[in-house]
């Protein structure tokens, strides 16, 4: 389930907002808004884009923490409940008590995800760098 892109924006006076972990979702904000507030930066990053009028949303951990739009003046103009949920495209596989995650979007492949089993990240993690390395090989 992603909620992202323009076309989705929701309103930052609606509650909750819903955002994926590790995934983006643009939002509308009040007019005249100047500084945005996060209750858990841990759960959350927000970002005001330059034309003040959205802001980006990040889902960074699991859970729900607050956010508040203050104006120049630094009244509150608005505030809003941030939901970081786990997206509908990752399947997750128990192995006894190991944990491993996989993105699905068509077919199933591995994925870093909070709370998979330390080897198993370590592992995923490893892969990525390695392919990311050998991209980068081609650019010198």
């Amino acid at each position: 389930m992603m909620l992202g892109g323009a076309g989705l924006a929701a309103h930052a006076t609606e509650k909750p907002i819903l955002v994926d972990l590790d995934y983006a979702r643009v939002v509308k904000i009040p007019p005249g808004a100047q500084t945005l507030v996060i209750g858990n930066p841990l759960i959350a990053d927000v970002t005001m884009l330059r034309n003040n009028q959205l802001m980006v949303i990040t889902g960074k951990s699991f859970g729900t923490t607050n956010l508040i739009v203050l104006d120049a003046a630094g009244s509150q103009v608005g505030e809003s409940t941030i939901t970081v949920v786990h997206p509908n495209d990752k399947l997750v596989v128990y192995r006894g008590p190991h944990r491993e995650s996989y993105a699905c979007n068509p077919d199933c492949m591995a994925a870093v995800d909070l709370g998979d089993d330390h080897a198993y990240m370590g592992e995923t993690i490893g892969s990525i760098k390695l392919h990311e390395s050998t991209l980068t090989i081609g650019k010198h």
